[in-house]
């Protein structure tokens, strides 16, 4: 028997470029692999129509997103109701395929009675309501906060409404657990669909520290300027920052310290040769939600990674990672780590954590059964 799944995407997973489409796009080769026929329905505001996607796909189909006042609702959460579409409902009526939700995002038609006896099915990415409401918490902008305060207060109830109303799977186990609570009784973890990354760490010493990710995010803006003005303040240790579009104030910061750099907008090569040279990936997070992409790359292509816990529990990778929990930790922890050699112990610890975890065609097999309910 034939195989036909639609994915609804909430956004268009491609170009790989940033660490929310990771999942989204590699998922594609992996069900292909398995003789699954995809319908992909992407939701398209700003990266364009992608014809790389029809290699993996039966067909590819695109939306508009409703944004401004267009996708406003006083009921619905605004990344819910600035995707609902007629005209996806319309195709998706069109067959009997079960069907994949990419995100909370992604999920109106759970309380559309027309779709009340399909099979459906939603990638959790984050617990939403937590994600918006740590949103509030590390933006600086008054009109950001209060759009992540509404979001999160409307998230909630809406989260509940719908966890009795699909399978789900989340990306990391912590994940499920919270969504269990809020009434959901068909849960199952299943971890991120990656490139085909192998444990490429190196033995040795690197000269210098790392933060790396998208600096023109709030969140990852606010750890960066803690790690400049509260970690390395006084520390004599080579460190760099790295990432996408780092705002003006992080710049004057890290200008006026002489052992700290900025690289702006490197290219993914250029950020890779960072991660392997690095003695240290320092990867603090002030959201404790969802799976950190970079995380996992360093883990893959890095030396030692210092985290928080927010960067890590409940994700599986604690065992891989040296965890520090306030400014003075943190800084214990460097300076005991600069001088530490990266061990060949350390890099089969990483292979026995990563190689069985992050495996596409395993994970691709589980999903498979699940939607088929094969034995």
């Amino acid at each position: 028997m034939e195989k036909h799944l639609h994915i609804v995407c909430l956004n268009v997973p491609y170009p790989v470029d940033y660490g929310g489409v990771f999942d989204l796009f590699y998922k594609l080769p992996a069900l292909k692999q398995q003789g699954v026929k995809i319908h992909l329905h992407c939701f398209e505001y700003g990266r364009g129509e992608q014809p790389a996607l029809n290699e993996y796909c039966e067909n590819v189909y695109y939306y508009k997103r409703a944004q401004g006042l267009k996708g406003f609702s006083l009921k619905l959460p605004y990344i819910v109701a600035s995707r609902k579409n007629e005209v996806l409902l319309g195709w998706l009526l069109q067959d009997n395929y079960p069907i994949l939700m990419e995100g909370i995002h992604c999920t109106s038609l759970l309380n559309d009675p027309r779709f009340k006896k399909r099979k459906c099915f939603v990638r959790l990415h984050n617990v939403e309501h937590i994600y918006y409401k740590n949103l509030f918490t590390s933006s600086n902008s008054l009109i950001k906060k209060t759009y992540c305060l509404l979001e999160s207060r409307l998230l909630l109830p809406y989260e509940k409404s719908i966890a009795d109303k699909a399978a789900f799977f989340s990306v990391i186990p912590k994940d499920a657990d919270v969504y269990k609570k809020l009434g959901c009784t068909n849960i199952e973890y299943l971890p991120l669909f990656l490139p085909d990354w192998k444990v490429n760490s190196h033995e040795g010493k690197g000269t210098f520290c790392l933060y790396q990710g998208d600096l023109s995010v709030p969140e990852n803006e606010k750890a960066a300027i803690w790690l400049l003005t509260e970690v390395f303040d006084n520390l004599d240790i080579p460190f760099v920052i790295a990432g996408k579009n780092p705002p003006a104030r992080l710049s004057s910061l890290a200008e006026k310290k002489t052992n700290t750099c900025i690289v702006a907008n490197p290219v993914e090569k250029e950020m890779q040769d960072m991660i392997e040279k690095a003695q240290i990936n320092i990867l603090p997070s002030f959201n404790n939600t969802g799976i950190k992409l970079k995380l996992i790359n360093a883990l893959f292509n890095g030396r030692f990674c210092l985290v928080n816990e927010s960067t890590v529990n409940g994700t599986n990778l604690e065992p891989a990672c040296h965890i520090a929990s306030d400014t003075k930790s943190f800084k214990a922890a460097i300076k005991h780590l600069y001088h530490q050699p990266f061990a060949a112990k350390d890099i089969e610890a990483r292979h026995l954590l990563l190689d069985g975890m992050y495996n596409n065609e395993a994970n691709a097999k589980k999903l498979v059964k699940k939607i088929w309910e094969e034995e």
